[in-house]
């Protein structure tokens, strides 16, 4: 069984969490618009900013996206 990283669910834990993208920017030493990048899955995260992200807001990095099974040929 394999994983294809699917839709990013950053915003649904923000709010889960009562924060906003620019509260999580903040933290993270980065601009809103970064933020909004990896909300809007026009960037994927780099394994080192999940985790900050996942560190920060309490959850596991597997948490941050949905996870979609493919077939071993894809």
């Amino acid at each position: 069984m394999a994983y294809k990283v699917g839709r990013c669910l950053l915003r649904e834990i923000l709010e889960s969490k009562g924060m906003n993208q620019n509260d999580l920017a903040i933290k993270l030493s980065v601009t809103k618009q970064q933020v909004n990048k990896y909300v809007t899955n026009k960037q994927g995260m780099s394994l080192e900013v999940a985790k900050n992200i996942a560190v920060i807001l309490d959850c596991q990095i597997e948490d941050l996206y949905q996870w979609n099974e493919v077939s071993n040929n894809e």
